[in-house]
């Protein structure tokens, strides 16, 4: 597995969004590359994970893409696949691609479980950086006391030398919750001064979480017709 680029931008920090929680992060990247209008720099190439494609709307979707905004600087990573096993080796390659642009901060958009019945906007954060922690409390984030981190960015806070800050936006189910990713998106612009348009933003959100559960419902489809094929074969 490796990640192949047609430009190298220098210095740019990287943003990731793996399919968790809530499919936070998957929603908040592609909200962030359409916002931003983003281009494509590159993408993931890998053995390891199925041959999925998706197409949405007559345009194909890159199961794993690299995206990059000069005016903010930003790095971009976008996948739509289950990572599950892969962890490792994804936090590798990406930390392989933070050293060779200079990367100076990795930033992880993910989403947490809410105990709260009704919708919550609670985002939280963890940052291994001091003065980042005293800019993100002021911002009125909370510091993410206690939690359990798994996937990718899990992989990453254990292994990376470099400044870290995680996003968690409190969400209430396991399904693609647009209404958190908004949340998150809020956060980000916060932080990083995005000026984001927020009067269409839940709304792109909204069609952000149509799209996936649209692609997740065909990927699992695919995926259930695969393990039927290999049991009729092996049977």
């Amino acid at each position: 597995m490796d990640i192949r680029l047609i430009k190298k931008p220098l210095k740019a920090r990287i943003i990731n969004g793996f399919p968790g929680f809530g499919l936070i992060g998957t929603i908040a990247t592609e909200f962030l590359i359409e916002h931003l209008n983003a281009e494509k720099i590159g993408a993931f190439h890998y053995d390891e994970l199925p041959a999925t494609v998706a197409i949405h709307n007559e345009q194909l979707v890159d199961p794993m893409g690299i995206f990059y905004d000069k005016k903010y600087n930003l790095v971009i990573l976008h996948t739509i696949l289950n990572s599950q096993g892969l962890e490792w080796k994804l936090c590798n390659t990406i930390l392989k691609m933070a050293d060779a642009l200079a990367c100076p901060e990795i930033i992880s958009l993910e989403g947490v479980s809410s105990p709260q019945v009704k919708e919550s906007e609670k985002v939280f954060f963890y940052t291994n950086d001091i003065k980042k922690k005293e800019i993100l409390e002021k911002q009125g984030l909370l510091s993410l006391k206690e939690s359990i981190i798994v996937g990718v960015s899990g992989a990453i806070m254990l292994r990376t030398h470099k400044p870290i800050t995680c996003l968690f936006a409190e969400s209430k189910a396991n399904m693609p919750d647009s209404k958190a990713a908004s949340n998150i998106i809020k956060a980000l612009d916060s932080y990083l001064g995005l000026e984001v348009d927020y009067k269409p933003l839940l709304k792109q959100a909204q069609d952000f979480e149509s799209k996936f559960k649209s692609i997740m419902k065909q990927s699992t489809s695919v995926e259930k017709e695969a393990d039927k094929k290999k049991m009729s074969y092996f049977g």
